[in-house]
C-alpha cells in the first residue's frame, strides 16, 4: 500500500505464505487489505507509542533506573544494572548480554526463545552482565520490549494489552487485531501483534501527523517528533534506531530524506517519508530471511523515484 498526502496512490494484495509467531508451520492466505498479517517486531513500534503516552501522562520517567520498577530484583540493586534506565531500554542500549541473531530464532540459543516461555522473564533479562556500559552501544534485544511493556503495565494500573486497545487503537478506529501469546498465556510484546496492512497504514498517518487524530492528541508531539529523529547508531552502518523504530535515509531529487520504519521479521514494513507525506506498507511471509530487507529498501527507493 502506498498512501501520500491523504490519497491512497496504490494497493496490491495476493495471496501469500503467513506463519503466525510461536507457529512451526506456516499457510497459504488470500491477503486484502482487511485480512490480518503478522506484524512480528513492528510490535515493538506500538509498545514504543505505548511507552510514549505514559510519559505523557507522567506515570513513567525514561531517566528512571529499571531495577525501580522490580522490587522484586533487589539484588540488583546497587550493581551495574542500576545504570539501566527506561531511556537505554527504549533505544536498545542497555549493554546487556543477549543474543538475537536473526537465524537462530527459536532455538535454545537465541535469548528471544526463553521470552516466549517465562512467564515472569525480569530476571532473566536484567540478570546477566553487562557486556558495554549502558547508553553506548546498540544491541538488538526483545527483552527490552518485553521490560516496558512490564512497566507501562505496572505504573498505569491496567494490563498493558487494554492500552494498546483503548488507548491506542480504538481511538484510531482498529477494531480488530490479534495479539499473540507465547506458552505462558502472556502476550508478546515483542512480536505477537497481527494487524491489517490497512490499519498499520493508520500507525503511520498518527505518525506524519505528530501523533495527532482527528484533532486529538494520541501520542506526544515531542515524542514523536524524538522517535522520527534516531538516537542510536546501529552497528557501523547507515541505521539509527530511536524508542523502538528504526530510522535510515533515501533520495530523493538529489536530497537525502530521512524516514522512520517499523520492521517485522519476515517483510513486515511500515516506511514512513515525513519530508513527503509517503507511507508505504509492505507485508511478507519470508521469516528469518536476511534478503528481504535489502529488497523493500529497493522497492521503497523505487516507490520514492517515481514522486
Amino acid at each position: 500500500m502506498v498512501w501520500q498526502r491523504g490519497e491512497l496512490l496504490m494497493q496490491h494484495h495476493r495471496r501469500s505464505r503467513d506463519r503466525p509467531g510461536g507457529s512451526w508451520f506456516a499457510r497459504e492466505v488470500d491477503f486484502g487489505p482487511d485480512v490480518l498479517h503478522d506484524m512480528r517486531s513492528i510490535s515493538k513500534s506500538v509498545i514504543g507509542l505505548l511507552v510514549g503516552q505514559a510519559v505523557g501522562r507522567g506515570e513513567v520517567d525514561i531517566t528512571t533506573p529499571v531495577v525501580e520498577h522490580f522490587p522484586e530484583l533487589q539484588s540488583l540493586r546497587g550493581g551495574p544494572q542500576q545504570a539501566i534506565t527506561v531511556a537505554h531500554l527504549l533505544n536498545m542500549t542497555a549493554g546487556l548480554v543477549w543474543n538475537e541473531e536473526i537465524g537462530t530464532y527459536g532455538r535454545a540459543a537465541n535469548d528471544e526463545t526463553r521470552l516466549a516461555s517465562d512467564p515472569a522473564p525480569w530476571g532473566y533479562i536484567l540478570d546477566r552482565a553487562l557486556a558495554h556500559p549502558p547508553g553506548q552501544v546498540w544491541l538488538y534485544n526483545g527483552g527490552c520490549t518485553v521490560l516496558l511493556a512490564e512497566i507501562v503495565q505496572r505504573r498505569g494500573g491496567r494490563p498493558w494489552l487494554d492500552r494498546v486497545r483503548e488507548d491506542l487503537f480504538l481511538p484510531l478506529g482498529i477494531q480488530r487485531f490479534a495479539w499473540r501469546t507465547g506458552a505462558h498465556g502472556q502476550p508478546m510484546a515483542y512480536a505477537g501483534l497481527r494487524l491489517s496492512a490497512a490499519d498499520l497504514l493508520l500507525l503511520g498517518r498518527l505518525m506524519l501527523d505528530s501523533g495527532r487524530w482527528h484533532g486529538r492528541q494520541l501520542v506526544p508531539a515531542d515524542w514523536v517528533a524524538a522517535t522520527l529523529q534516531g538516537q542510536a547508531t546501529v552497528g557501523r552502518g547507515p541505521m539509527r534506531y530511536s524508542q523502538q523504530w528504526w530510522n535510515g535515509t533515501v533520495l530523493h531529487q538529489g536530497r537525502t530524506l530521512s524516514t522512520t520504519v517499523g520492521i517485522g521479521n519476515g517483510g513486515q514494513r511500515l516506511f514512513i517519508v515525513p519530508a513527503l507525506g509517503l507511507l508505504v506498507v509492505l507485508t511478507a511471509g519470508q521469516y528469518n530471511s536476511p534478503a528481504i530487507g535489502p529488497l523493500q529498501a529497493k522497492l521503497l527507493r523505487q516507490i520514492v523515484a517515481m514522486l
